[in-house]
């Protein structure tokens, strides 16, 4: 069962850093764009940071400049690495990933969302 768990969550002082790794895990044929979105208290959920597999990174305005996100294709993981926290940064931070894996009807892509981490930064 393909499926992508996140971790490193918690709460953090403003100024500080926090790093979260997802991990995505069950038998795929392909890994797509690999993603962080979050959801604000009170807000939808926004675009943090994507990263294809070749690396070209693409961040939410929001962010830009503070957040790092990487990729590492042989074990399947994207991490986020998030620098100069602001309590604004406060959250419940999903995992995206769109999967190919190999149905009895042939290869099918279809979009995964891990459960989430909350983040909570103080000021």
């Amino acid at each position: 069962q393909v499926q992508l768990v996140e971790s490193g969550g918690g709460l953090q002082q403003a100024g500080k850093s926090l790093e979260l790794s997802c991990q995505a895990s069950g038998r795929m044929l392909s890994l797509g764009k690999m993603g962080w979105y979050r959801r604000a208290p009170g807000k939808q959920r926004e675009l943090v940071a994507t990263i294809t597999s070749y690396g070209s990174a693409n961040y939410g305005d929001d962010v830009r400049g503070r957040f790092t996100i990487s990729r590492d294709n042989a074990k399947k993981t994207v991490n986020l690495q998030m620098n100069s926290l602001k309590p604004e940064d406060t959250g419940v931070y999903y995992c995206y990933a769109p999967i190919t894996t190999l149905q009895d009807s042939g290869a099918r892509t279809n979009e995964y969302w891990g459960q989430g981490t909350q983040v909570t930064v103080s000021s």
